[in-house]
């Protein structure tokens, strides 16, 4: 049928495949209304609704169908002893019926009855093409006169009298297929130089179709009513976003669920009318604030708490959640691309404009992301860190096809977002401070948050972004006049509570948070350890050479661990540990692991320090344990260094990372032993911070959990 072009795809465009008939149909409808307005044109629109399209459709029109488009004639004859054979009966308390031959409709679930009901609606359609031509765009471009989407019909004319004709034909051909349009649920408006007008009146099969002045419609999706705009569509979002929000907020459910519900329940509903209506950035950007007021009431924050920290994926803490600005404006990117590149060709040239106000527009924002996908082709693949060559290979702009284009401008959109959320956050000194930070960051996913208690992810979020309710914030919202500390009577900022109090360090307060993180530690080097092993008895490893087309060998996992069979292990906890007896040394690393006889060690040194202070602890540990180390080494043992640093708010530094790969921790192990460490350092921080103004500090009371 499509090869053939027996269905013409500018008018049929349900069940053709590579066509987004819903999204061109609207956005067509909705410029030729632009343009009557603003040009002053005519213009007639007749919506038609066919009754139980689906379960009406007579076999027989089916059979003159096939005919009709030369499908051959042992096809036909399978497909008419198919619907032949369909029979149905009832059955209620008192009697059963008996089994009835079904003469119309087709088959729910069958992969060709689709298939089958769009060659009998194309016989429909095609009977009012020949009666008058559709209307002319700005751009010069004819669309056609016919337009349908599976059952739904609408004709467009420049006049009424053209709509008449084009009624009658097809009054005449649905008649004679036994089908019967639905005239109060069909509807018509005539546009007389730009003005709408009720003064000529439309029939179809005797009775007249409402006018759509007091009668708006939806259409594939979208409203239609009399103003020729979509204003009323603001306010029908607006609302539906308010009472999503209400239902919500009232259901008797922890934040995180009812954010979960927002997530995937409220914001895919939204998406839609954004994207096919004319609506303003400005006006998305208010309904995000109203978003973005529920979400913070559902976690536990407070109001100045920033957008960036709920939607932000260049943050080091990344919430699961996706702002409502970004989905508007990758949906208007895909809009705008989706038609221009549309394989039909009145679509693409026909000058449909997406109009998205006077702050943003979609066009520039796609030539914006083109020009940046085409300055990373003359860039090349740039390489962060320690990345090997070819490591993380994009599809190049130059080599992509149309669909992987539309979908790397869609992600350049997104990275632009965050690009301007991280210029922002650089400019806000207290909530901006993670931009200093030389961490990995933390993405936290919806299974982490279900274990999450609420108190303790509200500390989680306004610890990162310093939104506590310390002695130094509580002087800067005018709710205290001392900003000291109730230990110390120093400035009680964050940074002072969490890791550089005196009198909480004298306490044990910070090292009791250190013995939780190292238990942890222990824990998983423990497991580790008793693991069977081969003892690696090879020479130093090389990378091979990989010709074009040749696929490189996995890597075998190495381990510092094979350098020997058997392994002995002292932890620091509650300061007991004492050196092996290889050096006398008053120093005490936190972890020792050693082999006595190939003569190995490993000290693995943790500290807990601000986020801003792991740099400097870890050259301050390496350089503590640099001569114990060269003592050892003088003693015949091959020694390694490890100073980790798991950040005081539960984000563990790339040290730990790199410690426990060279231990032979790898894959999925390694990261939930990272979030594990982290999670413990976040936990007893929390822990801490509920117990910051007790002048006292017995470790013994405290939950060790």
């Amino acid at each position: 049928m499509t090869t053939n072009t027996y269905i013409d795809t500018s008018v049929q465009k349900g069940g053709i495949p590579g066509f987004s008939g819903c999204v061109e149909h609207t956005s067509a409808l909705t410029q030729l209304l632009h343009e009557a307005r603003i040009n002053k044109k005519n213009l007639t629109i007749v919506w038609l609704d066919l009754a139980n399209a689906y379960g009406s459709i007579p076999h027989q029109l089916i059979q003159e169908a096939l005919q009709h488009y030369h499908v051959p004639e042992h096809a036909r004859s399978l497909i008419r002893s198919y619907y032949s054979n369909i029979h149905l009966r009832f059955s209620c308390k008192s009697f059963t019926t008996s089994w009835i031959s079904l003469e119309k409709g087709i088959v729910t679930g069958c992969s060709i009855s689709v298939i089958l009901f769009v060659m009998g609606m194309n016989m429909i359609l095609r009977a009012g093409e020949r009666e008058t031509r559709g209307p002319l765009t700005n751009a010069g471009i004819r669309l056609p006169a016919n337009r349908g989407f599976m059952d739904d019909l609408t004709i467009t004319t420049e006049t009424h009298i053209q709509a008449r004709w084009i009624l009658k034909a097809l009054d005449e051909t649905v008649t004679w297929a036994r089908m019967v349009f639905k005239p109060k649920k069909s509807r018509c408006l005539v546009v007389k130089k730009g003005k709408v007008t009720t003064q000529f009146k439309l029939f179809i099969q005797g009775e007249e179709i409402p006018s759509l002045v007091d009668n708006p419609i939806k259409c594939l999706g979208k409203w239609f009513d009399s103003t020729l705009s979509d204003k009323s569509s603001k306010g029908r979002i607006r609302q539906q976003l308010e009472e999503g929000l209400r239902r919500i907020d009232r259901a008797e459910l922890p934040g995180k669920f009812k954010s979960w519900i927002y997530q995937h329940g409220l914001l895919p509903r939204l998406v839609w009318p954004l994207m096919v209506n004319e609506i303003p950035v400005s006006l998305v950007e208010q309904l995000e604030q109203a978003v973005s007021k529920h979400i913070r009431r559902w976690l536990g924050l407070p109001p100045s708490f920033s957008s960036i920290g709920l939607y932000g994926r260049c943050t080091k803490l990344q919430m699961p959640l996706t702002s409502l600005v970004e989905e508007y404006k990758v949906a208007k990117a895909r809009l705008f691309l989706t038609l221009r590149d549309s394989a039909d060709q009145k679509i693409s040239k026909a000058g449909i404009e997406i109009r998205t106000g006077r702050k943003w527009s979609a066009s520039k924002a796609v030539e914006q992301a083109k020009s940046s996908l085409h300055h990373q082709v003359i860039v090349g693949a740039t390489n962060k860190g320690r990345e090997g060559l070819g490591h993380g290979q994009q599809p190049r702009w130059e080599k992509a096809d149309s669909e992987e284009r539309r979908s790397m401008v869609q992600q350049e959109i997104r990275r632009s977002e965050d690009t301007h959320r991280s210029a922002r956050s650089v400019q806000m000194g207290q909530q901006g401070c993670w931009s200093r930070w030389n961490l990995p960051e933390r993405k936290l996913t919806w299974s982490e948050l279900w274990q999450y208690e609420p108190l303790q992810l509200s500390f989680l979020l306004r610890s990162v972004y310093d939104l506590l309710p310390t002695p130094t914030n509580l002087e800067r919202w005018k709710l205290s006049d001392d900003p000291s500390c109730p230990l110390c009577n120093q400035r009680g900022t964050l940074a002072h509570v969490l890791s550089s109090c005196p009198v909480a360090l004298s306490q044990g307060r910070y090292r009791w948070r250190h013995d939780q993180v190292l238990r942890v530690l222990a824990d998983i080097l423990e497991q580790e350890r008793r693991k069977e092993r081969q003892i690696n008895t090879k020479g130093p490893g090389y990378i091979n050479f990989v010709r074009e087309g040749q696929k490189a060998k996995g890597s075998q996992n190495t381990s510092l661990l094979q350098e020997a069979r058997h392994w002995e292990m002292k932890v620091d906890l509650q300061q007991k540990l004492v050196f092996p007896d290889v050096v006398q040394t008053n120093l005490r690393p936190d972890i020792v692991i050693w082999s006595t006889a190939p003569k190995k060690m490993i000290l693995l040194e943790l500290t807990v320090p601000w986020e801003e202070r792991t740099d400097e602890a870890n050259e301050r540990k390496r350089s503590k344990y640099q001569e114990l180390a060269d003592m050892c080494r003088e003693r015949g043992y091959t020694t390694w260094i490890f100073p980790v640093e798991v950040g005081c708010r539960g984000f563990p530094a790339q040290s730990v990372w790199k410690a426990l790969g060279a231990l032979g921790i790898k894959g999925s192990a390694r990261k939930s032993s990272v979030r594990a460490l982290g999670k413990a350092a976040e936990r007893a921080s929390s822990w801490l911070w509920l117990r910051r103004n007790e002048t006292t500090w017995k470790p013994s009371q405290t939950s060790s959990d």
